[in-house]
């Protein structure tokens, strides 16, 4: 078996990681460059998150994500202004139920998509933008490239975000509406975040002022990268470890100009590179399609901002099960896809409406 992956990021490499330790063929085609697009710096990895990358990866990929991620979090905190300075003053439990996150971890978003490349070097192609597929009479899938170059697999699979070049083709009812939702996100290092990272510990943070809100995430390490690339993965690039640092990350909505002078300091002083504007949309659920040797995965199928990363990263280990089933014939192929399409749209979330 041979498949195609459209898309290296988190759901995409951690499919092409799981394939290739069974030895399945696996192609990744990227239309970003190796640095990627930015997408935010951290992402909190819940229960989902943790089990795919322990389904997919070597065991030694998934000890240096384990030994560089931050703390348990397992509730979130209110601040206010008190006296003049910001204060906790309420924490509500992080466990899932109601629309609140589940508990979890926070992880440096780019040293993880650098984990996941590692030893996928030949099997990813940089800067090749999909442009559309065409299914064969032996049921095989054939891609085609912006450059003319083309590539034929038993399985094409779009893991290519919210933007999806495969599902716009392969299901087009399937369309992305704007919430009207913005959202500036950033980071900004520990030594210069005034005592913030002290005063949350490892615990995410939401504060409303006015017509803003802004959520704040301490990272700590739990060991220097530096020190868990040489104990854990010395294939790992050392630039991807090179000048990382402990950070605060933060998350904003409605204007700046309503945050008190110590919020306005954290995003005055985040790094330039890791800031960036995120437009929240939503895929409203469509009908069952019926199962070919085209599928997708994630953001690509369905958004879920704050959460994406950990429900891309669980598309692909489910996903990994079903083509191994088929694989080794325990399954037909288009019976584990369809299987792995049933889970898949149960499992997803359910928009929020817009203003919300």
């Amino acid at each position: 078996m041979k498949v195609i992956v459209i898309g290296a990021g988190l759901g995409g490499l951690t499919l092409a990681q799981g394939l290739r330790r069974v030895g399945i063929e696996v192609a990744v085609y990227e239309r970003d460059g190796a640095l990627g697009r930015a997408q935010g710096v951290s992402l909190h990895v819940d229960d989902r998150g943790v089990a795919a990358l322990q389904g997919c990866l070597p065991s030694a990929h998934v000890a240096m994500i384990d030994a560089t991620m931050g703390r348990l979090r397992d509730k979130t905190l209110k601040l206010s202004e008190v006296d003049g300075s910001l204060a906790v003053v309420d924490a509500q439990p992080t466990d899932g139920a109601a629309g609140r996150a589940r508990p979890g971890r926070q992880t440096h978003r780019p040293l993880l998509r650098s984990i996941l490349l590692t030893g996928l070097e030949d099997a990813v192609r940089f800067e090749a933008e999909f442009t559309r597929f065409e299914r064969l009479p032996d049921g095989t899938v054939q891609a085609w490239f912006a450059d003319g170059s083309n590539d034929t697999a038993d399985v094409l699979v779009g893991a290519d975000g919210i933007g999806s070049a495969v599902r716009r083709q392969y299901l087009p009812q399937a369309q992305v509406l704007d919430s009207g939702r913005r959202m500036l996100m950033g980071a900004t290092p520990s030594r210069a975040a005034a005592g913030l990272p002290e005063l949350i510990g490892d615990n995410p943070a939401v504060v409303r002022i006015q017509d803003t809100t802004m959520v704040l995430g301490a990272l700590r390490f739990t060991s220097p990268p530096t020190l868990a690339r040489q104990r854990f993965l010395p294939a790992l690039p050392r630039a991807a470890v090179a000048t990382i640092e402990d950070y605060l990350m933060w998350a904003l909505s409605g204007p700046v100009d309503d945050l008190p002078p110590s919020l306005q300091r954290i995003v005055d002083e985040a790094w330039p590179e890791m800031t960036s504007t995120l437009r929240v949309g939503m895929i409203p659920p469509i009908p069952p399609w019926p199962a070919t040797a085209v599928t997708v995965l994630g953001d690509a199928i369905h958004l879920a901002p704050g959460f994406g990363g950990n429900l891309a990263m669980q598309d692909a280990h489910r996903l990994c099960s079903a083509l191994i089933e088929a694989n080794r014939g325990q399954l037909s192929l288009l019976d584990a896809i369809g299987s792995y399409e049933d889970i898949m749209r149960a499992a997803a979330p359910v928009p929020a409406k817009a203003g919300r």
